[in-house]
């Protein structure tokens, strides 16, 4: 199977930054798009950011020109850059991954256990 093992979850202040790393390991063939998610107190979970295997990118509104999503293909890794954080952001953020593992014939989403971000203001 594969495991997402995220990372880099805190708090910090308003204004503040934040990387994200979220790691693919297990039987993978190949990976296709890995992405964030994320869900705030009380509200639906979120699309934030994608990435495909191509590179193209994709973010929901509130996080362009603040959020930069990238990836190491050697490494399965994708990260979230989180610049000019506002109490907005906090949530515990999801990393998400589409991938074909060997023993598959088509691809699946995987999910990560989830980090916590806290935007204090």
């Amino acid at each position: 199977q594969v495991q997402l093992v995220e990372s880099g979850g805190d708090l910090v202040q308003t204004g503040g930054s934040l990387r994200l790393s979220c790691a693919a390991s297990g039987s993978i063939f190949k990976i296709n798009s890995m992405g964030w998610y994320r869900q705030g107190p009380g509200k639906q979970r979120e699309l934030v950011a994608t990435i495909t295997s191509g590179g193209n990118r994709n973010y929901v509104d509130s996080v362009k020109g603040r959020f930069t999503i990238f990836r190491d293909y050697g490494k399965n890794t994708v990260y979230l850059q989180m610049n000019r954080l506002s109490p907005e952001d906090t949530a515990v953020y999801y990393c998400n991954a589409d991938v074909l593992s060997f023993s598959a014939t088509h691809s699946r989403d995987y999910w990560g256990q989830g980090t916590q971000v806290t935007v204090s203001s």
